[in-house]
C-alpha cells in the first residue's frame, strides 16, 4: 500500500452530509425566517449554498490521499492549503472499522485510527474505503502479514470467542433502563415542535386532554410508557445486535450493531480498570454489565464511555468470563471491608437534604401536592441506605477491588500500577467520628476517571494510602 490511494467516491456523499449536518440549524433558522414574504430568496440562496457544498465535497475527496510508507501512515488533504499527517505505526493504539447502513449496502467501511493522544477525535478517519481494503489496511498497520481469510480462520479456531444470544439481547433491552433517556429526548423534541403546530390545533388538543377523565389519562400515560419501553428495547437490540467479543494475543476484538456494524480493537495494555455494573433493575435479577476503562483514544460522539465488554451476564458467569478474556482480573472476592455503622447518617443526610428544602417549599406554596416531595424523600432515604450498604473495598496483593453506588452499583478492579493518584479527605465531623473519605484516579477519558468511597474507617484509608505509596 505504498502508492497513494483515494477514498471510495461514496466519501463525497458522506462529506456532503457532514456539511449539511453542521449547517442544519442555520438552514432551519433561514426557513423559519423567510418562509412567508421572502421564501423565493431563501430558495435561491439555499440552491447556491448546496452547489457550493457539493463542489467542496468533491474537491475534498479528490485532494484526500493516504498510503503506508516507511512504517508510517501518510495522509495528505486540504483544498487550498495542503496538509500532511504522518502517523507512526508504533504509535497506533487501535484500528476500528465501522459500517453504517449506507456503508454496508455499498460494502464499505469507515476506518478510525487512534493513538494514545487522540483526544476528542480520532487521529485519522478514512470515511469510506472498500471492506477488503479496510481489512488489509488494518492488517498492515498491525504488522500482520496474513490474509483476511487466514486471520479469521485463526481467530475462529484458536482465540476465545463469546457471542450474545437473542434471549440475552432481549433481556438486556428490557432491563436497560433507557426509558428515562428516551422520555427526555421525546419531551425535548415535542417542546421544539410546538412552535410549528398551528395555535388553533394546539389549543383544541390541550382542551381535549384536559377534558378527559383521570382514568383515561392514566391509561394514556401507561401506553406512552409502554411505547417508550419498547423503543428502549429496540434501541438496545440495534446497538448490541450480533455482539461478539474475541481475544487475540494482545488485544480484544469486539463486533456489534445491526444497522451500523462496528468493529472495535482494544489493546490489553490500554485497559486501566475493569468494572461490573449492577443497575437497580438488573441487580435483583442477578444480571450485570461488564465494562473496561481504556486509556487514551478518542471520546467519540455517540460512543459509550467506558467500553462495554459484554452487555449482560449473570453475576455467577462473570468469573468465567474474566478468566477467559482477562485472567489478570479474575478471582473476585465477595468478602469486602464494609463501612462502619456510624457512617450511615452521612449517607442518609446527603441525598435527603435537597429534598427537604423541596418539601418545605411545596408545603408552603402548594400544600395539595405535598405527597410528591414526600415520595422523593422516601426514595432518597432508600438510595442513601443502598449507597451505605454497597460501599467497601478488598485488597489483594497488587490489586484493589472497590465497590460503591451512585444509582447503579459499581465494582471496580484496579491494579496498583494503573492508579495515578490517591486522595484522602477529612472534615471536622470525620475527625470526631474517626472516619475518612478516599478517591482513586486513573487515566481514562478526559481528565481521568475518579472512584470515591466516603466515610470509611480512618485506619482503612491510612492502610490503603500506605499500600498506594509503598509505605510500611
Amino acid at each position: 500500500m505504498s502508492e497513494a490511494k483515494r477514498l471510495h467516491p461514496a466519501a463525497i456523499l458522506f462529506n456532503f452530509l457532514k456539511v449539511i449536518r453542521e449547517f442544519l440549524f442555520a438552514i432551519i433558522l433561514g426557513f423559519i425566517t423567510f418562509r412567508n414574504e421572502s421564501f423565493s430568496y431563501f430558495i435561491l440562496i439555499a440552491s447556491v449554498l448546496i452547489i457550493l457544498m457539493i463542489s467542496y465535497s468533491v474537491a475534498s475527496w479528490y485532494r484526500y490521499t493516504y498510503r503506508i510508507e516507511e512504517d508510517e501512515l501518510r495522509i495528505e488533504y486540504g483544498i487550498l492549503i495542503r496538509k500532511k499527517r504522518f502517523i507512526s505505526i508504533n504509535r497506533i493504539q487501535s484500528i476500528d472499522l465501522t459500517a453504517s447502513v449506507i456503508h454496508r449496502f455499498l460494502k464499505l467501511v469507515r476506518v478510525k485510527i487512534e493513538t494514545a493522544g487522540s483526544g476528542l477525535g480520532s487521529e485519522a478517519s478514512l470515511t469510506a474505503v472498500k471492506l477488503s481494503e479496510g481489512e488489509q489496511l488494518r492488517s498492515e498497520l498491525k504488522r500482520e502479514r496474513v490474509s483476511a481469510d487466514q486471520t479469521e480462520e485463526v481467530v475462529e479456531n484458536q482465540a476465545p470467542v463469546r457471542k450474545i444470544t437473542f434471549k440475552r439481547l432481549f433481556l438486556s433491552g428490557t432491563t436497560s433502563g433507557s426509558i428515562g433517556i428516551i422520555a427526555a429526548i421525546f419531551a425535548f423534541v415535542f417542546s421544539e415542535m410546538e412552535q410549528f403546530i398551528p395555535d388553533n390545533i394546539y389549543e383544541s388538543t390541550i382542551n381535549w386532554v384536559i377534558g378527559l377523565s383521570i382514568v383515561i389519562l392514566i391509561v394514556l400515560g401507561v401506553l406512552v410508557l409502554i411505547l417508550l419501553w419498547v423503543l428502549g428495547i429496540a434501541g438496545t437490540m440495534i446497538k448490541y445486535g450480533n455482539f461478539t467479543i474475541t481475544k487475540n494475543e494482545k488485544e480484544l476484538f469486539i463486533t456489534r450493531g445491526l444497522l451500523e456494524k462496528k468493529q472495535l480493537t482494544i489493546p490489553l495494555s490500554r485497559i486501566q480498570a475493569v468494572g461490573i455494573e449492577e443497575s437497580l433493575i438488573r441487580q435483583p435479577l442477578g444480571y450485570v454489565t461488564v465494562f473496561a476503562q481504556i486509556a487514551g483514544g478518542s471520546m467519540r460522539k455517540g460512543e459509550e464511555f467506558p467500553t462495554v465488554l459484554f452487555p449482560i451476564l449473570k453475576k455467577s458467569e462473570v468469573e468465567d468470563f474474566l478468566q477467559e478474556f482477562l485472567p489478570d482480573y479474575a478471582s473476585q472476592h465477595d468478602s469486602m471491608t464494609l463501612l462502619p455503622k456510624r457512617a450511615l447518617k452521612f449517607y442518609l443526610f446527603r441525598p435527603m437534604l435537597p429534598v427537604v428544602f423541596l418539601l418545605a417549599g411545596v408545603w408552603y406554596f402548594l400544600p395539595q401536592f405535598i405527597w410528591v416531595p414526600v415520595a422523593f424523600l422516601i426514595g432518597a432515604s432508600i438510595l442513601g441506605y443502598l449507597r451505605f450498604k454497597d460501599a467497601g473495598y478488598h485488597l489483594t496483593g497488587e490489586r484493589l477491588t472497590i465497590s460503591y453506588r451512585r444509582v447503579s452499583k459499581m465494582t471496580m478492579l484496579i491494579y496498583h500500577r494503573r492508579i495515578q493518584s490517591f486522595e484522602k479527605k477529612q472534615h471536622k465531623l470525620h475527625l470526631k467520628q474517626k472516619l475518612a473519605s478516599m478517591k482513586l484516579s486513573i487515566i481514562a477519558g478526559l481528565g481521568g476517571q475518579h472512584f470515591p468511597i466516603k466515610e470509611l474507617e480512618e485506619k482503612d484509608v491510612d492502610l490503603l494510602s500506605d499500600w498506594y505509596s509503598y509505605r510500611r
